[in-house]
């Protein structure tokens, strides 16, 4: 999908208060960003790393710049949590995404106590999809998710696996935002329940797909499938 136009470009003074960020633009001005992003950005939000803003037109936003991507080891890494279920709805009406394709597509379906971002369907078939947007790497070439802890996350692992048990299809949809991401794994050092639970759905029939976008200053989309890893690291990885 295309990003706004045009983008500002600037380095990161400091990210606070979760949606707050300063940075200084190439012209030398300071400004403060919207920051749509509620993880800890951890590796991403660290000060001198170059970041793109997209200007507001509307005199009624409190600020008048929102943070769009963020440089991190020559890549640039989407970092606006409200725009990975696009990037992913983009990808399941284009039919990018093997094993996925052919369905109506309709997001936000209320199941349970929770609204899981896309009910699938096709014919008799109904999958339930819950998409996560990554942009952690907790080792080298190895993309990880969350980036902290996350009770809402733990909370629709255990919807997905609920829905499975009904006949549902169910997935975990981790977009990876880092572009030197090789393969995919839970963040257990930092969310050992979330690590766990996810194991458990998947001996339960819940799906995981990690997908690794392609991220530039004008477009994001789903590029290439990766590996999940969910035991220990191996050092041989599918890179093709």
């Amino acid at each position: 999908m295309r990003l706004p136009t045009p983008l500002q470009s600037g380095r990161l003074i400091r990210r606070y208060r979760r949606f707050l960020a300063d940075v200084e633009l190439d012209s030398g001005e300071t400004v403060t960003a919207h920051t749509p992003n509620t993880g800890s950005m951890m590796q991403c939000a660290v000060p001198g790393h170059r970041v793109l803003l997209s200007p507001s037109t509307n005199p009624q936003r409190k600020l008048a710049w929102t943070l769009e991507l963020m440089e991190v080891n020559g890549h640039w890494v989407d970092t606006h949590t409200h725009r990975a279920n696009r990037v992913v709805e983009e990808g399941l009406r284009q039919g990018w995404l093997e094993g996925l394709q052919g369905y109506a597509v309709r997001p936000e379906y209320p199941f349970g106590a929770s609204r899981i971002d896309f009910l699938l369907e096709k014919e008799e078939e109904k999958v339930l999809l819950e998409v996560k947007n990554v942009t952690l790497c907790c080792q080298g070439d190895v993309a990880c998710f969350p980036d902290a802890v996350t009770v809402r996350g733990q909370k629709h692992l255990r919807e997905l696996a609920v829905a499975r048990a009904q006949g549902y299809r169910a997935v975990i949809f981790f977009l990876v935002q880092r572009g030197e991401a090789l393969a995919f794994t839970p963040a257990d050092a930092i969310d050992p329940t979330y690590g766990a639970l996810l194991r458990e759905v998947v001996s339960q029939g819940v799906e995981i797909y990690a997908c690794r976008t392609e991220v530039t200053p004008e477009t994001v989309q789903v590029a290439k499938r990766l590996p999940v890893c969910l035991g220990p690291f191996s050092t041989e990885r599918n890179t093709s």
